[in-house]
C-alpha cells in the first residue's frame, strides 16, 4: 500500500527535477529540431509550389506560342497559296495571249496563201479551160 511520509515528496521532487532536466536536455532540442524541419518543410513545398507556378506559365507560354505559331503557318500559307493562284493566272493569262498572237498569225497566213493560190489560180483559168475544151472536144481550140 501507498503510504504518504516524507519520501513521496521527495518521490514528487524528483520527477519535477527529472522532468525540467529531461525538459532542457531532451524536449526542446528536438522540439527545435521539429520546428526547424516544419521550416524547411514548408519552405521547400513553397519552392515545389514555385516550380509548379513557373512550369504552369511556361506551358501556357509554350502552348500560347505554338497556337500563335499555327495561326502564323495557316496565315503564310494562305498568303503563298493566292500568290501562287495570282502567278497561276498570269501564266495562263501569258499562255493565252501567245496562243491568241499565234493563231492570229496563222490566220493571216492562211489567208496570205488562199490569196495567192487564188492570184495563181486566175492567172491560170484561162489556160485551163483552153485546155479543158480541147478535152471535151477532141480538137485544138484557139
Amino acid at each position: 500500500m501507498l503510504s504518504v511520509d516524507g519520501t513521496l515528496i521527495l518521490q514528487i521532487a524528483n520527477f519535477l527535477v527529472l522532468l525540467v532536466v529531461m525538459n532542457i536536455i531532451l524536449y526542446k532540442p528536438i522540439r527545435g529540431i521539429l520546428a526547424k524541419r516544419d521550416e524547411e518543410m514548408d519552405s521547400r513545398q513553397k519552392m515545389i509550389d514555385d516550380y509548379q507556378g513557373r512550369v504552369k506559365e511556361n506551358e501556357e507560354a509554350i502552348e500560347s506560342g505554338m497556337v500563335a505559331a499555327r495561326k502564323d503557318g495557316y496565315q503564310e500559307k494562305e498568303s503563298l497559296k493566292v500568290q501562287g493562284q495570282d502567278e497561276e493566272k498570269g501564266v495562263l493569262q501569258e499562255a493565252g495571249a501567245a496562243v491568241e498572237r499565234k493563231l492570229t498569225a496563222a490566220k493571216q497566213e492562211i489567208e496570205t496563201k488562199i490569196t495567192s493560190a487564188r492570184e495563181t489560180l486566175e492567172s491560170e483559168i484561162s489556160g485551163f479551160s483552153d485546155e479543158l475544151a480541147e478535152k471535151i472536144l477532141g480538137r485544138s481550140v484557139q
